[in-house]
Formats: structure tokens, sequence, C-alpha cells
């Protein structure tokens, strides 16, 4: 059977994004072992796992083109998100050795080790079906870890020193906010943005699920 041109260009891309976020995942984990705490993990992975977020935005403009049917809201919600929080750390030495970021990281990598073999495997029309029940379920666990001790908890230890160092005050100079604002009100914003892409994949997985279910009854 062939394979049309938009199922193996996706096939390559997922398995591509699937082997850099093994390599990340590893690389965090590593970084643990070896040092004994939990203060290595951006030093270890940070710049892969930059490489790999910034790539990621292909899934927006997948969804635009309509090659996959996930649309344009949730992926560049997420994309958006997640990319704003490695410039954040990418900008503020003194938050890049703070535990949260090793929860960060390890709940990305650990989300995205099942979420790409899922995609990969899905577009030869061949994924396993304990594979689509941890896509499915596994999130429901590791996206609040990654949000609330993650993401959130160091925005907020970062917010001192972007107020002291007064970040992208030149592009701010014109607005009636600045960035330390901007991420205050985000912080306060965030979670429910959040919380609307968790219900759009808890609505995700009783479709996806459901019909998983309905073809083994068949």
């Amino acid at each position: 059977m062939r394979m049309s041109f938009s199922k193996l260009y996706l096939f390559v891309y997922n398995s591509l994004q699937s082997f850099g976020w093994t390599i990340a995942f590893f690389r965090v984990l590593s970084s643990f072992v070896s040092n004994h705490s939990l203060d290595g993990a951006y030093a270890s992975a940070g710049e892969l796992i930059f490489f790999l977020q910034i790539v990621a935005f292909l899934e927006v403009v997948h969804g635009a083109l309509g090659i996959v049917p996930s649309g344009v809201l949730f992926p560049l919600m997420q994309w958006g998100g997640r990319t704003h929080f490695l410039f954040f750390v990418h900008n503020i030495v003194e938050v890049q050795e703070l535990p949260s970021i090793f929860i960060t990281f390890f709940a990305w990598c650990l989300s995205e080790v099942i979420r790409y073999p899922h995609y990969a495997l899905n577009s030869l029309g061949n994924c396993p079906s304990w594979i689509t029940y941890l896509r499915y379920t596994a999130f429901i666990v590791i996206y609040p870890i990654g949000l609330a001790p993650g993401e959130m908890w160091l925005m907020y230890q970062g917010l001192s020193f972007v107020k002291k160092k007064n970040f992208y005050a030149g592009f701010f100079a014109a607005l009636p906010f600045s960035y330390y604002d901007l991420v205050r009100v985000g912080l306060v914003f965030y979670p429910f943005l959040w919380f609307n892409l968790y219900l759009h994949l808890l609505k995700q997985r009783q479709s996806k699920l459901g019909k998983h279910h309905e073809k083994k009854r068949k």
C-alpha cells in the first residue's frame, strides 16, 4: 500500500521529534544521576529542548494546512506557552539551576516520548493500542506536574529578576505596562488558558479511547 506524501512527511517529522525528545529525556535523567541533584537539567538539555520546541511550530502550520485535524488554536497555545517559558529561562541565568527546571523538562520530555511515537505510528496506520492508551492517559498526571511546580513556580521565582533587570524595556517603552507587568498578569490567567487546553485533551481522550473500544468490540 503506497503512503501519501503528507503521511510520509508526518512519519518522518514525528519520528525525528521522538528521537530528539528521547535524547533530551535521557540527558535530563543523566544530569540527575551524575550530579545527585536537580540543578543540572538546563545545562544538559536546555539547548536541545529549545531547538525541538522552535521546530515544533511546524505543528501549528500542519493544523493550518489541514494535514492534521488538530486545527491551529490549541497547538499555537501550547507552542506559545512553552516557547515563552524557554525564552524566559534563557534570559534569566539565575533561575536556570532551580529544581523547577528539572520538573518542567522531565514532564515535557515524558509527555513527548509518548506523544510523538503515537503520531508517527498513526501516520503508518499501525499504532499499538497500549501507546494510544498512554497518549490519552499519561497527560492527566504529567501536565499538572509540569504546570504547577514546574513552569508557573519557576516564572514566579524569576519575577524579581525581571523587575530588577527591566527586561525588554525598549520594546515596552511606548506601552502603558512593562514586561514585568505582563508576566504577572500572565501568571494569573495562564492557569485558565491551560485548563482550557486540559479540558480539550480530556475530550480528545474520551473520543479517541471510546472509538478504540468500539473497534475492539467489533
